[in-house]
């Protein structure tokens, strides 16, 4: 986990594409407090859509929402079509939240939406890294992969983050 400072940067000038090809400016969800994900479909931790999807249905009356951008990036684990993720992740996942295109995270090619949170709280290592961003748009804080969604530490930050 990495906390930052309240004068990161703000996601909301940049506008990301969901799956099914709709650009999406992230001003949307402006006043919502967000965890943004980098999933894959063949990871060993994709079974994580379970408990992102319950943090989900579990907090989204309240303001919250989880924001999931497939990526290939680490080992290939990501090969799918837009089609694909969104058939894999409804009918294996139930998954509700929203789901955008695949982008790259890291590196010089990664999307900008990726190089804003890299800068702020470090870059992702792999698949399932989790940014939690307040309801002004600062990324506040950062979860690696092997830190489930539903662990009391992301409980917690969440909880956090809505009561503020």
């Amino acid at each position: 986990m990495t906390d930052t400072v309240s004068n990161s940067p703000v996601i909301y000038p940049l506008v990301e594409t969901t799956l099914k090809g709709e650009p999406t400016p992230l001003s949307t969800f402006e006043g919502k407090v967000l965890l943004l994900v980098n999933t894959a479909s063949e990871c060993g931790f994709t079974p994580q859509y379970k408990g992102l999807e319950a943090l989900q249905e579990k907090y989204a009356a309240k303001g919250f929402s989880v924001l999931g951008f497939p990526s290939n990036d680490f080992g290939g684990q990501e090969p799918g079509s837009a089609e694909e993720i969104a058939t894999f992740c409804s009918n294996t996942y139930g998954v509700t939240f929203p789901m955008f295109e695949k982008v790259q995270v890291k590196g010089a090619e990664a999307a900008p939406l990726y190089a804003l949170l890299s800068e702020a709280l470090g870059a992702p290592k792999w698949n399932f890294h989790k940014y939690l961003v307040d309801k002004k748009g600062h990324p506040v804080q950062a979860f690696p992969s092997n830190v489930d969604p539903l662990s009391p530490d992301i409980e917690k930050a969440i909880e956090r983050e809505l009561a503020r």
